[in-house]
């Protein structure tokens, strides 16, 4: 299990995270192109600190909302939603290889992740984007009890999945995140450790209700925007080995 974070959202004077501290711990980052963090000097300094810590890149496009960090669905049309991620992941396709990076994936960002899991248009837009785009890139989606049905969807496009557990929110009995305008959502640094431990060694989530659902997980993520999070990394990281 690999493991990966969201970076690169910080935008001008604005600071977002604590990119340098989480860097040196994780596999995989999901770097903001602009849409809702993300300037092109901030793109440009994430990228050199993943190629520093040899760290996989990967595009975190959104809805193209800054005032709202991206968490505000957008009723995009299928050919917007093209439109914008192709914009996105060639800004930092473009910057990445200035750096002599590649390019290994895609991780939609905050509501239009949310709207690419739960509705059947928006993922086949996203999965058209991706297919349309001239390098292959794969797809960082959740790792829900029916993650088989979103494989085989991806399959028809050739595209790879990555499917993915979080560290640091909780799960509704339907496997999905619990939205973050309830209670209990974010978890603070012992319950993200205890939920790792469960994910590492049952593979499996207790979610809101106290059900167990299995997951059959390729990377766990960890916000970059979740202080406790960010604390909680170096611990995380002995637990995946």
């Amino acid at each position: 299990m690999k493991l990966n974070c969201d970076l690169g959202e910080s935008y001008g004077a604005w600071a977002m995270g604590l990119d340098s501290e989480v860097m040196p711990y994780i596999d995989q980052a999901n770097i903001a192109c602009g849409y809702h963090g993300g300037d092109p000097l901030v793109m440009q300094k994430t990228l050199a600190l993943a190629k520093q810590h040899q760290v996989t890149v990967g595009a975190h496009p959104s809805y193209p909302d800054l005032v709202g960090f991206g968490r505000r669905s957008m009723q995009c049309s299928h050919e917007e939603i093209i439109a914008l991620v192709h914009y996105q992941v060639a800004a930092l396709d473009g910057m990445a290889t200035a750096q002599g990076l590649k390019l290994d994936y895609v991780k939609p960002h905050g509501a239009l992740y949310n709207d690419m899991m739960k509705d059947p248009k928006v993922f086949q837009a996203m999965l058209s984007a991706i297919a349309t785009y001239p390098k292959n890139l794969a797809l960082m989606l959740q790792a829900t009890p029916d993650i088989e049905r979103y494989k085989a969807l991806a399959k028809e496009h050739s595209i790879t999945i990555y499917a993915e557990a979080f560290a640091d929110r909780c799960y509704n009995d339907e496997g999905y995140l619990l939205s973050r305008a309830q209670s209990g959502a974010v978890l603070n640094k012992a319950q993200m450790l205890l939920q790792v431990k469960q994910l590492v060694e049952q593979h499996s989530v207790t979610t809101i209700s106290g059900k167990q659902l299995k997951l059959s997980v390729d990377s766990l993520c960890v916000h970059g925007d979740n202080i406790e999070g960010v604390k909680a990394i170096s611990d995380i990281r002995k637990m995946l080995g």
